[in-house]
């Protein structure tokens, strides 16, 4: 497994254990992320104030379906299942597009459909 792939596991895996300290070791210092239609954050501050959402109730559960890479870019497809705060899960599916930088997330583009 090539070192950017390695990262994004790890990256992955922080977000199923809400580990901000080791999400935060997977990324460039300006480091962007945009999920289109909803937000568009620059700096790991913005970024580590999005990794846990107040709408939702313990850590994620997140699995991998696929992960391609080409030159210094990822792309993870997979899905998400959490539990709301208000009762129920968000079950959704997700493609990230990693843009990596010395085998660090330097860019993130998540697009992201809730499945009912």
């Amino acid at each position: 497994m090539t070192e950017n792939k390695t990262t994004v596991e790890r990256y992955l895996d922080g977000f199923n254990r809400s580990n901000h300290e080791q999400i935060l070791s997977c990324l460039t210092e300006d480091v962007e992320w945009e999920m289109p239609g909803a937000f568009h954050l620059v700096g790991k501050d913005a970024f580590d104030k999005e990794i846990e959402n107040d709408a939702f109730v313990g850590n994620p559960t997140i699995t991998t379906t696929r992960m391609v890479e080409e030159n210094d870019v990822v792309i993870a497809e997979g899905a998400v299942r959490v539990e709301k705060k208000d009762g129920g899960f968000l079950n959704a599916v997700f493609c990230d597009v990693f843009a990596m930088e010395n085998a660090k997330i330097k860019r993130l583009t998540t697009y992201f459909v809730e499945v009912k």
